[in-house]
């Protein structure tokens, strides 16, 4: 059969069953449009199928997929019927630009080619049903019927989803919680926050009014046990011991998504709320302890007088029970209070650190000990913010870590991120310094042996260098350090440990007791056994000599000649 005959059979198939195209559809209509190369195949199924009666919208026909796209830039279809063989772009191309610009769009393909390359691509393009040429108008009008029952299904979902998130934004009790957290966190106008108290049924009168807010310290001894049910259960009943204490015609209580209990108080006068708040603190507090066997701390902020300043009085209440972590678990702590003591807090003092890296270089475990506490009891007097104390806990941390990198034992330390995040979890300074503690208890004992080695290593490295070159005049502490490699701070302490004499004294001793050698045995001048020993001035190596040896070099000489063996004075 040729093309031309082949396409007669098919607008004649169509033709002979057009007539029973009487489907009547309902519902939402689709905008549709064919594709394809041959003209008697598009008129064919333009003319003999009625859209209308299945739901469909006609958009029009095109040649090819070039000519299509330029009508959908301005009218997406719902569907296109398209052929896969054309000139310029195949119905292939078209449906992957379909897939990739109008991802909604679906695609029946028309083929008179049972070939399964074009099946398999079809698969891969998610066409949505492909029919082979020749097909008759109830095979068309049967796909059709059942793509329009699908998008309705579709559009169904899709309005369903959307009533059910309507009704989820539009419930009271969501948007309440959003209100609440809205009004502590970001500014308000007065009258909008009047109205919505007043639409949620919020009492807060006034026209004083003062932040509260109530963190859980921990779960005491279910923490470890317990499961996050649980802990739910836990958070619920610390609400409902703090909404029976609080709660009044006077009071706003809420969980916030910190899981903190937020109170807003009100009342006619301002010292009246700031004594109410504290009262009620102190209750909620006792009572929580008592019947529940973990406890909370309580932060109030400064009292304000306007709606509007509500978000300064949540914040000044954050303020206040951020330190906790100065101040310990299980109190109450008022922002005015801090106000006092920021006055007299004393400066930081990089020293502490200082002298806790030095205890752990040492490998003295006592020293280390003493180190943390004096260091963790400067910074609470130091009455700093607590994200400051944050900052330098993370700075003697990373100079840990420098350490151990020193001494080659970097996996001891750990991982520096993960040993960082192990801080922020951390409520009070009191748990850092027990974190602390037992991580320079751990390096001290790995380090310590390895220290002891590598420090005797270095200083009898260092007593080599000097015996060398003490006739060098201009031999320094800096030149050894350099030789050794180490830091001349930590060279001085473990030089003075195991030679029991600090640099300058050794470095004394040995030229003096080669000056004592070539005085004996040898007929070199005073002069040139300074000069041979390290000393520009003759006139000040004789002083030194005789402050050593109780003696001149002259006099030295003359006794030694006389007698092999002098006494020689000390220090």
């Amino acid at each position: 059969m040729n093309e031309h005959s082949y396409n007669k059979s098919l607008k004649a198939k169509i033709m002979l069953t057009s007539k029973s195209d009487i489907s009547q559809t309902e519902g939402n209509m689709y905008k549709i449009a064919i594709v394809d190369d041959e003209d008697e195949i598009r008129e064919g199924i333009e003319d003999l199928i009625q859209w209308e009666n299945h739901g469909f919208q006609f958009i029009g026909s095109f040649e090819n997929g070039n000519e299509a796209l330029k009508v959908f830039e301005d009218r997406v279809p719902d569907l296109v019927l398209t052929d896969i063989c054309m000139p310029y772009m195949d119905g292939v191309e078209l449906t992957r630009y379909l897939a990739d610009k109008y991802p909604l769009t679906k695609v029946i393909m028309l083929t008179g080619y049972d070939d399964f390359q074009y099946t398999q691509q079809a698969i891969q393009l998610r066409v949505y049903d492909y029919i082979l040429k020749p097909f008759s108008a109830n095979q068309l009008r049967s796909v059709l019927d059942k793509a329009k029952l699908e998008m309705d299904e579709d559009n169904r979902k899709k309005e369903d989803i959307h009533k059910l998130k309507l009704q989820l934004n539009q419930s009271l009790p969501l948007l309440k919680e959003r209100f609440l957290e809205s009004l502590v966190t970001a500014p308000m106008k007065g009258k909008e926050i009047e109205e919505k108290l007043a639409f949620f049924n919020l009492p807060l009168s006034g026209p004083c009014y003062v932040a509260i807010v109530i963190d859980v310290d921990d779960f005491g001894e279910r923490e470890l046990s317990q499961s996050v049910t649980e802990q739910e259960l836990m958070y619920y009943a610390v609400y409902n011991i703090i909404e029976e204490i609080m709660g009044s015609d006077q009071s706003i209580v809420f969980r916030n998504r910190e899981d903190r209990i937020v109170v807003i108080l009100s009342d006619e006068d301002t010292s009246k709320v700031q004594g109410t708040a504290q009262a009620l603190s102190e209750e909620t507090r006792n009572s929580v302890e008592s019947y529940l066997r973990f406890t909370v701390t309580i932060g109030i902020g400064n009292p304000i007088r306007s709606l509007q300043g509500i978000v300064q009085a949540y914040q000044s209440a954050l303020a206040a029970l951020d330190n906790r972590f100065l101040l310990g678990k299980n109190k109450v702590i008022t922002y005015p209070e801090l106000d006092i003591n920021q006055r007299t807090h004393i400066a930081m003092y990089p020293e502490w650190e200082k002298k806790l890296i030095l205890a752990v270089r040492t490998g003295t475990g006592k020293e280390v000990n003493e180190a943390i506490e004096d260091y963790i009891r400067n910074l609470k007097n130091a009455f700093i913010p607590m994200k400051q104390c944050y900052f330098y806990i993370h700075k003697v941390c990373l100079a840990l870590k420098d350490t151990m990198e020193e001494f080659g034992q970097l996996e001891l330390f750990g991982d520096p991120i993960e040993r960082l995040a192990e801080i922020d979890q951390y409520k009070t300074l009191d748990e850092i310094e027990r974190w602390l503690s037992v991580i320079c208890k751990q390096i001290v004992e790995s380090v310590s042996g390895q220290s002891n080695n590598l420090s005797k290593s270095k200083v009898l490295m260092a007593e080599k260098y000097i015996k060398d070159h003490f006739s060098n005049e201009s031999l320094a502490l800096s030149d050894v350090c350099q030789h050794v490699q180490i830091s001349p701070s930590y060279f001085g302490t473990v030089f003075k440990t195991y030679t029991g004499e600090t640099f300058i004294e050794y470095v004394t001793r040995i030229r003096i007791e080669k000056a004592m050698e070539l005085l004996k045995c040898t007929d070199l001048k005073t002069y040139e056994i300074a000069h041979n020993t390290g000393y520009k001035d003759p006139h000040y190596f004789s002083l030194i000599f005789k402050k050593k040896a109780g003696v001149s070099p002259t006099e030295y000489r003359g006794r030694i000649r006389n007698d092999p063996q002098p006494e020689v004075e000390g220090d």
